[in-house]
Order: structure tokens, then sequence, then C-alpha cells
């Protein structure tokens, strides 16, 4: 029992996005379905991207030019430019493409829960795709990984 994997917790039927969704649709899908974030796929079922309540909220969110100091004749930015290059992107986005994150963990199906869980711990995120051979085939949500460490407990 202590080697249950994303195989055996995932969810198979994924709710998806592709990258010409409107954000319109997107927040109506999230709202619809009760889920904060869905992988967005490409014609092939391959992950190209993740999208998130987070980036659906930024479109209304007031948006903060980045604090700097003016020093001789150059200017140094107290903030991450691209930080503030990515929200501006993000909140005059209209679809998809325009504000998911491309960077996306994937996990295998036979990772383990305790990979799972450590993946996402370490790296702040809510949902692992599992991808088989290049093409998404279900979703590990927390919520999913706590049942799963729940069970093993019992």
């Amino acid at each position: 029992m202590d080697d249950l994997t994303a195989r055996d917790i995932m969810q198979a039927e994924v709710i998806t996005v592709t990258p010409e969704t409107t954000v319109r649709e997107l927040a109506d899908l999230l709202a619809e379905k009760k889920v904060s974030g869905v992988p967005v796929i490409d014609g092939e079922r391959h992950v190209v991207g993740i999208v998130t309540e987070g980036d659906v909220i930024l479109q209304d969110a007031d948006l903060h030019f980045p604090h700097y100091i003016q020093f001789l004749d150059g200017t140094i930015y107290l903030e991450s430019v691209r930080k503030f290059e990515e929200r501006f992107r993000k909140a005059f986005g209209a679809k998809v493409a325009d504000v998911m994150s491309t960077e996306v963990l994937t996990v295998e199906p036979g990772a383990t829960v305790h990979e799972m869980a450590t993946l996402m711990a370490d790296n702040n995120v809510n949902r692992l795709p599992v991808v088989e051979d290049g093409v998404l085939v279900g979703i590990v949500t927390r919520a999913d990984v706590v049942r799963a460490i729940a069970d093993l407990q019992t």
C-alpha cells in the first residue's frame, strides 16, 4: 500500500483548455466545474501550459509599476522588471495562450505519492498533470495526494 502511484490516484477525466480558449471562457469553466486550474493542451493532448484562477484574477487586479531609483545616468529597479512584464502580459491577455504558465511540472504514471507530495511542496503547485509518452492521461491534485496519505495512515 505504501507504493501508491499517480496511476492509482489520478483523475483520468481531465478538464482541459487550449491556447485559443478565451480568458472569459476559462473563467466560466473554472467557476462551473469548481476547479482552480487546468492543463492547457494542443491537438495531440500534449501539455503546453497550465492556467489557474490566479491568472484570471490578474485580469482584474491593479497593475503596479516596479519601484525604481535614478542613480547617475541609470535606473535601478527595486523589483523584478521581468515579473512586472509577466503581470502586464497576463493583465491584458485575451486568450489562454496570453495568460498561461508554460513551465509545467508533470509526472509519469509511476510517480509515487511521496514523490508527488515532495514536488508539490517544493514548487508550491496544486496540481500535477500525469503524462505518458508525452500525452496527458490524468491529473493529480493536492486533494488526491492528501486522500492517499490519509489512506496510508489507516
